[in-house]
């Protein structure tokens, strides 16, 4: 590594050793990768990514509020026939990303 350039403290070791061995080829093809990653990870919630039978009720710049029917899971409950009369609900969901890009769930008590 030269010594007027650092890594970033947060950086993995192997990273930051393996890093300034490869070739410039490499090393751009390595940002076009990275910049693929930072794409996907920040790619906002769409509607495809939605169960099927969620109704959405809001949208907003950090995701999507849905209604959706749901089984409880409790042995011998009515629900879980799978039968959309037999299903309880609709309850209120959030769907957003974390900060790794992870679609979330959590359910909205406020509605």
């Amino acid at each position: 590594m030269t010594d007027d350039i650092s890594p970033p403290a947060v950086l993995p070791k192997y990273l930051a050793e393996g890093l300034p061995k490869q070739d410039v080829s490499t090393l751009e093809a390595t940002r076009e990768f990275v910049d693929e990653l930072i794409a996907e990870k920040e790619r906002p919630v769409e509607t495809a990514d939605l169960p099927d039978d969620a109704e959405v009720v809001d949208d907003g710049v950090d995701g999507y509020v849905v209604e959706e029917l749901v089984k409880c899971g409790k042995d011998g409950c009515r629900c879980a026939s799978g039968a959309e009369s037999d299903m309880h609900g609709p309850y209120a969901y959030r769907y957003y990303r974390d900060d790794d890009g992870t679609l979330r769930k959590e359910y909205v008590d406020n509605r």
